[in-house]
C-alpha cells in the first residue's frame, strides 16, 4: 500500500507520530490512525495538520498531487466559509434539501454551515470539494486559488 501524504510528510520532517501529536494535542493512537485511513480527520484537525505542515489541506487529504505552501492561520471565518458554501450549491443550481441529498447531509445542517453557525465536517467537506471541483483550502478560506484542476 503507498503511503499517504501524513506518512510522507513525517518523515521529510524526521519526525515520530508520537512528536506530532504532542505537538497537536492529541493521542499517538489517533494520529497513527489518521495516517493509516482508519477514521476521517475532523476539520479543526485538518487545519491544524496544514497549520503543522505548512501544506494545503487539498494536499493533504491526497485530493491533488500538487503541495502550496500554506502559511499557518489559526483563525477559522465561520461567515467566509459559509459564504462560500452557498456560492458553491448556488452554482450547482441546488437547493439545500437537493444537495443534502447529494451529500448524505440533512438540509438543516447544510443550513447551520451556511448560515456560519457551525463548522463543517470533514467528510462532507470533502465530498462537496470533488462535486463542485472547489479547493478545500479556498473552501475554508485558507487559499486564494478556487479551483482544483
Amino acid at each position: 500500500m503507498d503511503k499517504n501524504k501524513l506518512e510522507e510528510l513525517k518523515e521529510e520532517k524526521n519526525l515520530k507520530s508520537k512528536e506530532i501529536a504532542f505537538s497537536l494535542g492529541i493521542a499517538e493512537s489517533t494520529y497513527s490512525e489518521w495516517e493509516r485511513n482508519k477514521i476521517p480527520i475532523p476539520t479543526r484537525r485538518l487545519i491544524q495538520l496544514s497549520n503543522f505542515y505548512e501544506v494545503n489541506i487539498d494536499y493533504i487529504l491526497g485530493i491533488v498531487n500538487e503541495r502550496k505552501h500554506i502559511n499557518k492561520n489559526e483563525n477559522i471565518d465561520l461567515i467566509i466559509i459559509g459564504n462560500r458554501l452557498k456560492e458553491i450549491r448556488k452554482k450547482l443550481n441546488l437547493s439545500l434539501r437537493d444537495l443534502g441529498n447529494k451529500l448524505n447531509c440533512s438540509f438543516s445542517s447544510l443550513a447551520s454551515y451556511e448560515r456560519g453557525k457551525n463548522l463543517i465536517q470533514s467528510d462532507i467537506l470533502i465530498n462537496l470539494s470533488k462535486i463542485s471541483n472547489c479547493s478545500i483550502d479556498w473552501i475554508l478560506n485558507r487559499s486564494q486559488i478556487k479551483k482544483l484542476f
